[in-house]
C-alpha cells in the first residue's frame, strides 16, 4: 500500500517544520543496529531532548530542497537514514557520536547547524564540545579562582598575625 500524494505532502510539510525549528540537524546511517540498540538511542536522545526520526530519504531530500539547503551530496540519502533534530546545537552530534563509537556500526552522513551544512569530520568535531552546563561551570570557576586565590591569602595574612 503506497502513501498518497497528500500524505506525501502532509510528511514533508511535517519535515520541514521540524527543520525550520531546530538549530541542529545530523543525518545518520543506522544500517545494523538491534532493536535494543535503537531503543537505548532513542532513550539518551530523550534524556537530551533531541528528537530522533526515520523518515523516507525521498522526503526529506524534498524538506530540504523547499528549505532551498543546499550544500550537501543527494548520495547522503541513499540507503538507511535517521535524523536527529534540537535546539542544542551540540546535543545530537555528542549523543550520536558517543553512541555510534560504542556499537561501531552507525556513522554520521553529515549535519546541519544553524543553517550551516557541516560534513562529516566537522560534526564528529562538534560532538567533542562540553554541553553548555559544563562550559557554564567552566566559565564560572575561571571567574571564581582569583577571588578565591585571594581570600586564601587574606586568611593565611590573618592566621599568620594571630599565631604571632
Amino acid at each position: 500500500m503506497s502513501t498518497s500524494r497528500d500524505q506525501k505532502a502532509q510528511i514533508v510539510a511535517e519535515i520541514k517544520e521540524q527543520f525550520k525549528s531546530a538549530k541542529s540537524i545530523i543525518f545518520v546511517d543506522y544500517r545494523g543496529i538491534t532493536v535494543a540498540e535503537d531503543t537505548k538511542l532513542r532513550k539518551d536522545f530523550r534524556a537530551e531532548n533531541v528528537k530522533y526520526k526515520v523518515y523516507k530519504n525521498r522526503l526529506m531530500l524534498r524538506a530540504l530542497e523547499e528549505l532551498g539547503i543546499t550544500g550537501f551530496d543527494a548520495k547522503n540519502f541513499e540507503g538507511t537514514t535517521a535524523v536527529a533534530f534540537s535546539e542544542d546545537e551540540v546535543a545530537p552530534a555528542r549523543v550520536f557520536c558517543k553512541t555510534a563509537k560504542d556499537l561501531e556500526k552507525m556513522e554520521v552522513k553529515f549535519g546541519i547547524v544553524n543553517g550551516a551544512v557541516m560534513s562529516k569530520q566537522e560534526v564528529e568535531a562538534l560532538s567533542k564540545v562540553p554541553s553548555k552546563q559544563v562550559l557554564i561551570a567552566m566559565l564560572l570557576g575561571q571567574l571564581q579562582a582569583p577571588i578565591s586565590a585571594f581570600a586564601r591569602a587574606l586568611n593565611q595574612i590573618a592566621e599568620g598575625k594571630s599565631n604571632k
